[in-house]
């Protein structure tokens, strides 16, 4: 009897050790490429919101990680979530070209990888690798031809460009330059890299004014770039309107751009679809089910006429 009596709260101790175990919430390792750039801090908050939407004792943790826009300190960042064996990792990546060593390090240690709004440059990725992301060569041809429609079929424009680093930039770009070529009276005045950032294109578009150059609509790769650019137009006096700007993501700033009449468009980018889909694939991959190795998430316009139903 005293055996027993003895045994009895450590077999207790055990069954409630194990029954926690089985409750415990999944980890998951969440690596943003920086995480002061807009539209990345709107998707940074939905996926938030997304893993608190589980239920206690089946829940999911995030943990956060600003990767600084630096590509060493990301892939260090994934080597630190390895080694604390998380149960999946989801990876916004600084350089799309650069993804190669992330993916065979999560690959190797049997960790299941979400690529988050930034499709990896590789086409076929492995097993236990997915990506979640939005077709950025349909953005750009929706950008372009709703500008090409308004500008009457002729004029100059200037392209503002994201990270040159990044694939999205390249796949914008790719798109307008795809309706440029049912426009040939449509001619590309000046094409720099704002880097996805407000100030930066600002700067560029009053350099532009500066020079003297004359341009009839600002083809941004983003909304920030859009609306620097709608600063500097404005500064410089230039009736808003008369100069059209396009931008992409859809931003509650660039919306409001948009109603004022300071924007003539921009292209949603649908920041919840893309963090509820990473996050939803991370935690089914974690759990062994089935998933879609290449989830899309459409691009919507937006112009004067819908603004309204996106705010």
């Amino acid at each position: 009897m005293k055996t027993q009596i003895r045994f009895a709260p450590l077999a207790l101790a055990m069954l409630l050790a194990s029954g926690v175990a089985a409750a415990a919430d999944l980890k998951i390792g969440v690596s943003m490429s920086q995480f002061d750039d807009t539209f990345l801090t709107y998707l940074r908050e939905d996926m938030d919101k997304q893993a608190k939407s589980y239920p206690k004792g089946d829940g999911v943790q995030l943990q956060f990680e600003d990767a600084r826009a630096d590509v060493v300190k990301q892939l260090s960042q994934v080597e630190n979530f390895i080694s604390q064996k998380v149960d999946a990792m989801v990876v916004n990546p600084v350089d799309t070209a650069s993804t190669a060593r992330i993916t065979k390090a999560a690959v190797a240690a049997g960790i299941p990888l979400v690529y988050v709004n930034r499709r990896p440059d590789q086409t076929d990725l492995p097993k236990g690798v997915v990506t979640v992301t939005s077709n950025d060569v349909e953005a750009g041809k929706l950008q372009m031809q709703y500008l090409a429609e308004k500008m009457g079929g002729k004029g100059k424009i200037v392209i503002l460009l994201g990270d040159l680093a990044n694939n999205s930039t390249t796949n914008r770009t790719k798109g307008v330059k795809e309706i440029l070529g049912q426009y040939p009276d449509i001619k590309v005045e000046q094409e720099q890299t704002g880097i996805w950032l407000r100030d930066k294109g600002m700067t560029l578009v009053n350099d532009w004014l500066t020079q003297g150059r004359e341009f009839n609509a600002v083809v941004a790769n983003n909304d920030e770039m859009a609306i620097g650019a709608a600063m500097a137009l404005k500064t410089a006096g230039v009736k808003p309107g008369s100069v059209l700007i396009g931008g992409v993501d859809g931003t509650p700033d660039g919306l409001n751009a948009i109603s004022k009449g300071e924007m003539a468009l921009s292209v949603f980018q649908d920041a919840k679809g893309q963090a509820v889909g990473s996050v939803e694939a991370a935690v089914k991959m974690a759990r062994g089910e089935a998933v879609e190795q290449n989830v899309v998430v459409p691009f919507q316009l937006i112009t004067p006429d819908n603004v309204a139903s996106f705010k």
